[in-house]
């Protein structure tokens, strides 16, 4: 019965054990991936880091030790500091949790997570990753071998149906069988405009695969977690920005396999100042308190605010967020936040980031003002749901 549930999730799953040798094999002799990984260590002996390579036998001796390391060079070289709080709040016990949070990074939300986590002995989770990422054969394999599951997306009504269930099936299984934490960011795709909202086709779709009579029971036994992230720079702002502005000109735009790739190495390579992570409270004592003979959407919007809100609370801020504001709204109702130093300082940061903009009609107002929200909405979203309000 077991190997059938295994066998029936291979199209998604991560490599198994068995999987790991071969899997590494492939990767040593992919010129691609060896780029790759120059791009980040140029000075990598790769005859030595082949071997080192064939050394790991398990997808853990991979994560725990390659993976690791790889995590912390990129955060030792592109931010100030990496912290995280709220570790008191994790279950004891080692209970598998899902944790859901914003998402800043295509690919460093969840890796720089994993890593203070394992610090903390708590142990990696499993992580959520969209196929419209697996650019090239290797990132599939690579991926997959850091315990990464895949998100099937752009398919037909019927068969994003079949996957989106499959894919819960999956999330509970993982909690509840194996035993291993899961990832997942809180909508599709990051919110380019910072402006962080749990979506409540996420929550649908987490539903689907639980085997209890009613939804607030299923999204119970997946044991929520919601984790705040805050960059004080966002590498990728420029690029989110033009985004905003190839929208706005052409309602049809769609994202490049190119444009998805250059995200994810500027994210990764670039200066991101302080990166902190706050682990929330999990939510089932709020969801037991949820009507579960109220209406099924608004019990979604219920849970969809309880996990923004817990979101909201935890966020950290920094100089920029409060210069931010204040050009923004052309107020100084944050200045005691910061000095003339660190306004100077942002204007830079925005100016040498617009500069970094190339497209046609290039409407630097438009582009400016989308870059500012991005440093604003978290503020706002934190202060619109304090005791104190706006």
């Amino acid at each position: 019965m077991e190997e059938d549930k295994v066998t029936k999730f291979d199209d998604i799953r991560p490599l198994t054990n068995d999987e790991v040798k071969e899997a590494i094999e492939e990767l040593i002799a992919s010129k691609d991936f060896e780029r790759a990984f120059r791009y980040i260590k140029p000075e990598v002996n790769w005859p030595e880091f082949s071997q080192r390579m064939r050394g790991f036998r398990t997808k853990e001796e991979f994560k725990g030790v390659l993976a690791y390391d790889v995590v912390m060079m990129v955060a030792r070289n592109t931010t100030f500091s990496l912290t995280v709080s709220g570790r008191s709040r994790l279950p004891g016990g080692h209970i598998p949790c899902t944790f859901i949070s914003n998402h800043r990074d295509i690919v460093l939300d969840a890796a720089f997570l994993n890593v203070m986590l394992y610090d903390v002995g708590y142990g990696m989770t499993q992580v959520a990753i969209g196929d419209n990422l697996l650019i090239s054969p290797w990132i599939e394999k690579l991926v997959r071998l850091n315990n990464s599951f895949i998100v099937k997306r752009g398919l037909s009504g019927r068969q994003q149906l079949e996957a989106s269930i499959l894919l819960s099936t999956y999330i509970h299984h993982t909690i509840k069988e194996t035993g291993e934490s899961v990832w997942i960011a809180q909508r599709e795709g990051r919110a380019k405009d910072s402006d962080d909202k749990t979506q409540g086709s996420i929550l649908k779709m987490l539903n689907m695969g639980g085997d209890k009579e009613d939804m607030v029971s299923n999204l119970m036994e997946l044991n929520i977690v919601p984790v705040a992230i805050s960059y004080e720079f966002d590498p990728c702002d420029f690029l989110k920005a033009r985004e905003f502005l190839q929208k706005r000109d052409n309602p049809d735009f769609v994202k490049s396999q190119r444009d998805d790739l250059l995200n994810m190495e500027t994210g990764i390579l670039n200066n991101k100042g302080r990166v902190h992570f706050t682990i929330g409270s999990p939510i089932n004592p709020l969801l037991a308190q949820i009507d579960k003979n109220a209406d099924k959407n608004e019990r979604y919007a219920l849970i969809a605010a309880i996990i923004d809100k817990e979101i909201y609370k935890h966020y950290r801020f920094y100089p920029c967020n409060y210069v931010a504001y204040d050009m923004l709204t052309h107020s100084r109702r944050f200045r005691h936040n910061y000095g003339p130093r660190d306004r100077q300082e942002f204007e830079d940061y925005l100016k040498g980031q617009l500069d970094k903009i190339v497209c046609p009609n290039k409407d630097e107002e438009f582009l400016r003002t989308k870059m500012l929200e991005m440093y604003t909405n978290p503020l706002k979203n934190h202060l619109a749901h304090s005791p104190f309000g706006l």
